[in-house]
């Protein structure tokens, strides 16, 4: 997208002539006599960069300027001087103006000033930009549960993310431990700088201390070359160590003084490396029993475990599986380019009660299963695997004789609701009416 730029000046030919050149530079280029009639330009449209004279009318190019700053406006500013007014100049750079530039004008000069400055602004925007989106993607709301459960675990990283405090998070495989990580990251003061994240239990004894602390070249067969760890790429941001009941007794050792001092040795080497990382840890594992055991060092369990979050597992939170399954439904119907609009009561019903003992991913991958396989617009209850079928759903509806039909609809408006964890539009759709019409269904029955 070409470029605009404002040039302000009071004299006709200075304007004239700079908006010939630049323009054949490739800029689009309007013109303004007074500081008053850029502001009403400014106001009117977005430009990229301003070239203003410094001493004009009632109005200078510094004030030029301070109208710029006030409003936030991402549009740098370039002030012609002449040499008499250079001080006036340097302390508009200190004011925040991009930079100065003494008259007779250097066109060249001039045109590459320009494309600096609106270069280097777009990507300040862009960085400001996706920071935004990843504090956003990584918000802690975007981890779905209306269960008490998860409202107190959300609470509580929103808490904990502000500060630089060393985090465990404990829970069963596939509760999305890495998740709450990147939430306490990108929510901090360090969202700006690197996560690094690491698997403790996927590297042998002899990998995991130079993934964590790197080597010097030569440090044993094969380190052909000097290499940086984990802890050197995370400087000034956040390392995760996933599944840390894994490290062995050595790396134990080497990771406490990190924690201690922040400051460790490469494999091989003797120089001391001086790091500013946060760290969060995550296992599967009970690490209390691990130390009594023996398997873990109770001064390092003490020293990861400053603040602890504990993420509960699905069976405990059944309230949020209708959620969960609805968010899953939408991703995967987007994915896959399908057009399941839903479960069964019944479907429903067995997800609700299976305990899931691969938490959120193990439901995950199932509802992917089953819409990549669907053939008809629901789900039902006999496309479930096998060992979810088996589970028998608790979705009956106790009818007195002698009930009213406004009775019978209440319970089952307020069963279903149950069931899906509050969620009105599952529940709509499971009692085939409109979301509209559960609304107004509600009120007249007077239901919470």
């Amino acid at each position: 997208m070409p470029i605009k730029v404002l040039v302000v000046d009071d004299d006709e030919n200075t304007r004239i002539s700079l908006r010939l050149a630049l323009e054949a530079d490739g800029y689009i280029v309007q013109l303004a006599s007074s500081a008053e009639a850029a502001m009403q330009i400014l106001q009117a449209e977005f430009i990229d960069a301003v070239i203003t004279d410094l001493v004009m009318g009632q109005m200078s190019g510094l004030d030029l300027l301070s109208f710029l700053r006030e409003r936030r406006m991402e549009t740098i500013l370039i002030i012609m001087t002449a040499y008499s007014t250079i001080e006036s100049a340097v302390e508009a750079i200190r004011r925040g103006a991009w930079d100065y530039i003494p008259k007779p004008i250097d066109v060249a000069k001039l045109s590459l000033l320009i494309y600096q400055g609106v270069t280097h602004t777009q990507l300040r925007v862009e960085n400001r930009v996706l920071k935004q989106q990843l504090r956003e993607r990584f918000s802690p709301h975007n981890i779905l549960g209306k269960s008490p459960a998860i409202q107190r675990l959300l609470s509580q990283i929103e808490l904990i993310a502000r500060t630089q405090a060393t985090v465990l998070i404990q829970g069963e495989s596939g509760t999305g431990k890495e998740l709450i990580a990147e939430a306490l990251h990108y929510n901090s003061a360090r969202a700006d700088r690197p996560l690094v994240k690491v698997n403790c239990g996927i590297f042998s004894e002899g990998v995991v201390e130079s993934e964590l602390f790197g080597h010097e070249k030569g440090a044993y067969t094969g380190a052909i070359q000097q290499k940086k760890g984990r802890f050197e790429l995370a400087n000034t941001g956040s390392l995760f160590l996933d599944e840390v009941a894994e490290l062995t007794p050595t790396v134990q050792v080497k990771l406490l003084r990190v924690l201690q001092d922040q400051v460790f040795e490469r494999v091989g080497g003797v120089q001391p490396i001086a790091v500013d990382v946060r760290l969060v840890a995550a296992t599967n594992k009970e690490l209390e029993h691990e130390v009594r055991d023996g398997r873990f060092r109770e001064d390092l369990y003490y020293r990861f475990n400053v603040v602890t979050l504990k993420v509960p597992p699905l069976r405990e939170r059944r309230e949020d599986i209708p959620l969960l399954m609805e968010h899953f439904l939408e991703i995967f119907n987007d994915k896959h380019r399908k057009r399941v609009t839903g479960f069964t009561r019944e479907a429903l019903e067995s997800c609700v009660q299976y305990p899931w003992p691969g938490n959120v991913r193990e439901l995950r991958n199932c509802i992917e299963s089953l819409i990549v396989l669907a053939t008809h617009r629901r789900i039902e209850r006999t496309d479930l695997p096998t060992h979810l079928q088996k589970v028998h759903p608790r979705s009956t509806l106790q009818v007195s004789l002698g009930s009213t039909l406004a009775q019978i609809e209440k319970d089952a408006i307020l069963g279903t609701l149950d069931m899906v964890g509050g969620n009105k539009h599952m529940a709509a759709r499971m009692l085939g009416i409109g979301v509209k019409t559960l609304y107004r269904r509600l009120e007249e029955y007077r239901l919470p």
